[in-house]
Parts: structure tokens; sequence; C-alpha cells
């Protein structure tokens, strides 16, 4: 009988190489079997950086089995919709999770929004790219600092931008992690099964025609023949459909 994972001791830190040439060795594997070595090899030492969003939930769900002691965070911007924050308080209540909340640096949006309004972001890219930047890339910096890991709900399907997205490779934006995307290979109809089947909780905004949810004025539901980040920051080309958390190679 195998140990239970709480009782698995955590591996020291390998050099990154090692780490992803281990973590490449299960691109194939099932994400349970990923997650289990996320624990085994990381424990607290990885975090899970959630928008929970639909896919975040299918691996808060999976993570709270098979990785246990893997963080989640999330990045409030201030310009969360609502359901968002009501989906934080059931993910706490229904799975007893710590769910760590990074804001922005209150003096940078002190700055932005008194010299520049309340919809700079919707003047220019480069505008828009300020915005995210003291609003989700700053504090990602302090949400992964310390950590070995992090896991993504990244999939190739939800756009052109991601279609070449590994489940396994080094961040070189945070110095070098590991950044593990176990759902790269998964399609909307495998996520969607994965909810159902496991009456896991969900955005109530996906109901309403919403498949990628972010800050509220830069996200709108999407037609039926657009991709799943159509809806964001809609107004701009489609391949500037990132905010800068996940850079585009």
């Amino acid at each position: 009988m195998s140990p239970p994972l709480s009782s698995i001791a955590v591996a020291a830190p390998a050099p990154a190489e090692a780490l992803l040439d281990e973590a490449r060795a299960l691109k194939d594997a099932p994400v349970e079997v990923l997650l289990a070595w996320v624990e085994r090899r990381f424990g607290a030492r990885a975090a899970l950086a959630s928008s929970f969003g639909v896919e975040d939930m299918v691996l808060i769900d999976l993570a709270r089995r098979h990785a246990p002691s893997l963080r989640i965070f999330t990045l409030d911007t201030g310009r969360l919709p609502p359901e968002t924050y009501e989906l934080i308080e059931v993910v706490r209540n229904r799975y007893g999770a710590t769910v760590e909340t990074f804001f922005p640096e209150r003096a940078h949006v002190e700055a932005l929004e008194s010299t520049q309004g309340y919809f700079s972001f919707r003047r220019s890219l480069e505008a828009r790219r300020e915005c995210c930047a003291i609003r989700k890339v700053e504090p990602l910096r302090r949400a992964l600092a310390g950590s070995e890991a992090w896991v993504t709900g990244l999939r190739r399907e939800q756009s052109d931008n991601r279609a070449a997205i590994e489940v396994a490779e080094l961040d070189t934006e945070h110095g070098g992690l590991l950044k593990l995307n176990p759902l790269a290979a998964w399609t909307r109809k495998d996520v969607w099964a994965y909810i159902q089947a496991n009456a896991v909780p969900y955005n109530s905004l996906h109901d309403r025609g919403y498949p990628s949810i972010g800050c509220a004025p830069c996200t709108r539901a999407v037609k039926p023949y657009e991709d799943a980040r159509a809806g964001r920051w809609w107004w701009e080309s489609r391949e500037h459909s990132e905010c800068g958390l996940h850079p585009v190679r």
C-alpha cells in the first residue's frame, strides 16, 4: 500500500534543467500523476496561479487530492467581477483552502488613476499594457517570490497565441523557475466533462458566454464562432490578447 501523500518527504531542490527533464518525462501522463509529482518534488514550494476560470477550478479540485501542499494564489486587480469574488469564497468553504491574495501597489494604482483616469487602458496598447503591468505583472512577481515551480490552467486550444505551449517549461521571466501547464492538451470538452462529472463549482459568468474571465472592464461574452480569448481586450488586435503574465514567444 502506498503511503499517504502527506507522509511523503518533499525532495530537496534540484537544478532547473534537471527538474524540467523530470517534468517533461511526465508530459503525456494523466494530470493526477503530474500533480502527485509536484507534491513529492516541491510541496509548498510550488504554487497554483488562479483567476478562478473553469480550468483553474479543475486544477484546484485535482490538487486538493493529489497535491494538497500546493499553494493557491490569486491576483486581485481591484477590478474583478463580483462573480469571481463569490467563487473564491465557495472555494475557501468547499475545499478548506487558503487563497493567498496579492494586490497591486497602492501608490502605483493611485498615480495611474489620478493622472490617466479609470479607463486609460482603452486608449492604446501601450496604455493597456501599463495597466496590466501595475495590476497583474508586478503582483505576480511578488506572488512567485520564493517558489520553485508554478502551475497554470493554460490550454493550447484557447487561442493561437497559446497553441505551442508545453506541459513543462522554464519561466525565464521569473528567474528560471519551472512552469507547468498540466491542461495544455485538454480541449474545452475535456474541461467541462471533468467539471460536470465531479460537480466542481465554477464562475457563473461561464454560463453567460464568458469562456475567459479577467477584469470586468476588459472582459465580455464571446460569440459562438470566436475563440476563448476573443472577449479579452476585444478592441485590440487578436495577437495582443495577453496581459503579460504569460509572454508570447
